[in-house]
């Protein structure tokens, strides 16, 4: 039986986009690139974020409890920089193996969008939540944010209304070893590329010594 759409685009390894940057998880002690992004968002970007208006000390302390929980974050990173995030949370009990379903949110600096930035972290997200043997991925957006709903369509998504908020649900099937042996070797690459850029980092700080 064939994948249905949304299962074939996480299988696979993302399609190559012309923005520039490289999309990987976001390592642990990474925490602080996930708060200057997210500070970096302009008011409109953070009330399509959060689903209302956002202050930086309110930006500060939701990226401190990403820190403390266990979000796995996707980022979008240009020069370094993180530049756009997609994060997935389980839902559940708490430290189990299963998740009985998972909420994403996204987010993507204004200069680096309608490039399919969007879309290849919505894929890395599908798959993950998928890995981790979600039922189903919950987003939920405000009903002006028709770019995150269109996104939503793109790999299935039903999508409901009220009170000016748009809830979507994506039905996710299980695991292949597909899915599997990529996210791992997207890991692996990921850790890769994180390690080259805090080498880089390093040096540059040494040759301006």
């Amino acid at each position: 039986m064939p994948n249905s759409p949304q299962i074939s685009r996480a299988d696979q390894s993302s399609t190559p986009h012309h923005h520039g940057g490289v999309v990987r998880r976001l390592l642990p002690s990474e925490s602080g690139a996930l708060l200057a992004h997210l500070m970096r968002l302009d008011e409109d970007s953070r009330r399509d974020r959060f689903g209302m208006a956002a202050s930086d000390a309110f930006v500060r302390q939701y990226a401190e409890r990403s820190s403390q929980l266990d979000d796995l974050i996707y980022g979008f990173f240009v020069d370094g920089e993180l530049r756009g995030a997609g994060e997935l949370r389980g839902l559940g009990p708490a430290g189990a193996r299963r998740w009985s379903a998972a909420e994403a949110a996204f987010s993507v600096e204004r200069p680096w969008r309608r490039l399919g930035v969007g879309e290849e972290l919505m894929s890395r997200i599908v798959r993950a939540a998928r890995n981790r043997r979600a039922d189903t991925l919950y987003m939920s957006c405000l009903s002006r944010n028709t770019a995150m709903q269109s996104l939503a369509r793109r790999f299935s998504a039903e999508l409901s209304f009220e009170a000016g908020e748009a809830t979507t649900a994506l039905a996710v099937e299980g695991p292949t070893a597909f899915s599997l042996i990529y996210e791992a070797m997207d890991d692996a690459a990921g850790f890769a590329t994180a390690m080259l850029d805090l080498q880089r980092r390093a040096l540059s700080r040494t040759a301006r010594l």
